[in-house]
């Protein structure tokens, strides 16, 4: 591999995959993007395009719809929704040599997360994420990291991505021997402008973020209505905690700590006000829900540990019977 250049594929050209590319292109890494339709033919013809309040930035990558095309790669960041990637995993092979370190940079559990744990779960994967493994069979778990995003982002239009709050990344290795290469990775990182953390224990930070957001997400899809209206209302509030506290009984099982109680992670998203979710903006917008990611993990995962999970469940049904009767 050539340190001074390494070479880094995105695969999901949208609001945070282009942030990440523009920043490891100014880091000095040769980027392509794995892009398709009217996002290929703007990227192709102006880069990417970084609006951050009144100043604007272009990147200038690679892109190709076309894996193969691209070739192998010392990096591949997956920043797609998740539910997209059991679909195209395989597509991915051409990017991917025994060398390559795969970074999730996704919603919900990546597919990788069991691999490398202890326990009952060892080294299987999740349904939700992975049916039948397919994810993993192309994108090897123990190949995988983890980057767990704290900020917001939106596409103003194909190739053009505008900045909104924050600008954090967790960046870490589940594998010991993969610990050099994500620090190189965490290091382009913020050369490339984000403010990143390393984190020796990335599985439970992606737990932690999801822990806030997997019954937030769901009951705001389900309803229509904002963080807010859903606090506000002591029955969903309710609700709210109870899927929190099934979810912590399984993180327990598996030896993950979100480091507070459900009430106080609660607290965190009030003081947020009245934001609406990705998922509702998602349920608005006409797109595919990350239905399996968020919340579908937990059931899975409750069955197999032995913890009851039937708050989860019937949100999760209700989800699922809303998606569908919606075309999603």
């Amino acid at each position: 591999m050539n340190q001074h250049s390494p070479r880094t594929a995105i695969v999901g050209a949208g609001a945070i995959g282009s942030l990440i590319a523009a920043a490891l292109a100014r880091a000095g890494h040769t980027v392509s993007v794995l892009a398709r339709g009217k996002t290929l033919d703007a990227i192709r013809a102006n880069g990417i395009r970084v609006l951050d309040g009144t100043s604007e930035s272009t990147a200038a990558v690679a892109a190709s719809d076309d894996a193969a095309a691209l070739g192998v790669q010392d990096f591949v960041v997956v920043a797609l929704k998740a539910q997209v990637l059991p679909a195209i995993a395989g597509s991915l092979r051409p990017l991917v040599e025994p060398h390559t370190v795969i970074v999730a940079a996704m919603n919900g559990l990546p597919w990788w997360f069991l691999n490398g744990t202890t326990g009952v779960l060892a080294g299987e994967h999740i349904e939700a994420v992975d049916p039948a493994g397919v994810v993993s069979a192309a994108l090897p778990s123990a190949q995988s990291v983890g980057c767990v995003v704290h900020l917001s982002s939106s596409t103003d239009a194909p190739g053009v991505v505008r900045r909104g709050r924050g600008n954090r990344l967790i960046v870490g290795a589940a594998r010991a021997e993969l610990a050099e290469r994500t620090r190189s990775l965490s290091a382009s990182l913020k050369e490339g402008g984000f403010d990143v953390e390393e984190s020796e224990d990335i599985r439970t930070e992606i737990w932690a973020k999801l822990w806030g957001n997997m019954n937030m997400n769901p009951l705001s899809a389900l309803s229509g209505s904002t963080a807010d209206l859903l606090l506000d209302d002591p029955y969903t509030h309710a609700l709210v905690l109870r899927m929190m506290e099934e979810a912590d009984a399984i993180g327990t099982q598996l030896g993950l700590s979100t480091g507070m109680s459900a009430p106080a992670r609660v607290a965190v998203t009030r003081e947020l006000g009245a934001f609406r979710t990705s998922m509702l903006q998602d349920f608005e917008a006409g797109r595919a829900l990350e239905i399996g990611p968020i919340l579908g993990v937990f059931p899975e995962l409750g069955r197999r540990l032995n913890v009851p999970t039937p708050f989860c469940d019937a949100v999760l049904g209700l989800l699922r019977q809303r998606a569908a009767n919606s075309g999603l």
